[in-house]
């Protein structure tokens, strides 16, 4: 196939994290620490699921007018190598301790909410379409995931101590986040993207007002994985995608167009 156009690149980024982070989630069913919270992460997962498809069958439109034909959600989702999943390297992040999954979805969730704000302004009708519909959604995670770093920041001298270690950790995986390369500038120029670089400062205000209350530091790590244009936003991803892809694709490689 013809290389892909940027706004294909583009919305494939929004599609991808969402999908690899609802997969992340859907691992804990069935393994959380109480009931009622195992079912809350599942209903997040599939939040993000459910966005995923949305920015998928726009991906699938957008291939289509510039190829001829475009892939299905299913395509698109379970007939990819790592290398062509364009996700942010932070959401393909084990899940580790509940700790570690809630500084994940804590530091995801707080970046998404600000970048579906500005995508809801888009010049991309469709685009700001979806980002309207998903920052509802989103509105729930983001108090969800703040709630918990608070309970485990502000609570036993241990849950403390972990939460202030996966924030430390998950901390250079941030960066990228903010950093964008040729194909999201050519689409900022024209309105279509959110300009990521003017949402850093806003993220660092909510994170800050948070761990505040949390009584947790604000990490100081330097390095930040893949903001130098080699990331999960141009297909470097961490070997722990492909762990997780073999799991996920699984059944529809192994029975090709097989359906329920």
């Amino acid at each position: 196939m013809n290389e892909p156009s940027p706004l294909f690149d583009y919305v494939l980024r929004f599609a991808d994290s969402d999908l690899v982070l609802a997969q992340r989630l859907g691992e804990w069913v069935g393994h959380g620490p109480a009931l009622e919270e195992d079912i809350a992460l599942t209903n997040v997962g599939l939040d993000l699921l459910g966005q995923a498809r949305l920015w998928f069958a726009y991906a699938g439109e957008v291939e289509a007018q510039s190829h001829g034909r475009g892939r299905s959600e299913d395509e698109l989702a379970f007939l990819r190598d790592g290398s062509a999943f364009r996700n942010l390297l932070l959401s393909e992040q084990p899940n580790g301790n509940y700790a570690d999954t809630m500084a994940r979805q804590f530091y995801f969730d707080q970046w998404h909410m600000l970048v579906l704000g500005s995508l809801s302004s888009s010049r991309d009708p469709r685009i700001a379409e979806i980002a309207a519909k998903a920052r509802k959604e989103v509105a729930y995670h983001i108090e969800r995931s703040a709630d918990w770093v608070i309970r485990l920041g502000d609570g036993t001298e241990e849950s403390h101590q972990k939460m202030q270690a996966a924030l430390d950790y998950l901390w250079t995986y941030t960066g990228e986040m903010f950093a964008p390369d040729n194909v999201e500038l050519a689409l900022i120029e024209t309105g279509v993207a959110a300009d990521v670089r003017a949402l850093r400062e806003p993220w660092l205000a909510n994170i800050g007002r948070v761990l505040d209350v949390a009584t947790l530091a604000l990490p100081t790590v330097a390095w930040m994985q893949g903001s130098n244009g080699r990331g999960g936003k141009q297909g470097v991803h961490s070997e722990h995608l492909g762990h997780m892809l073999a799991e996920m694709q699984f059944l529809q490689r192994a029975y090709p167009g097989s359906q329920w």
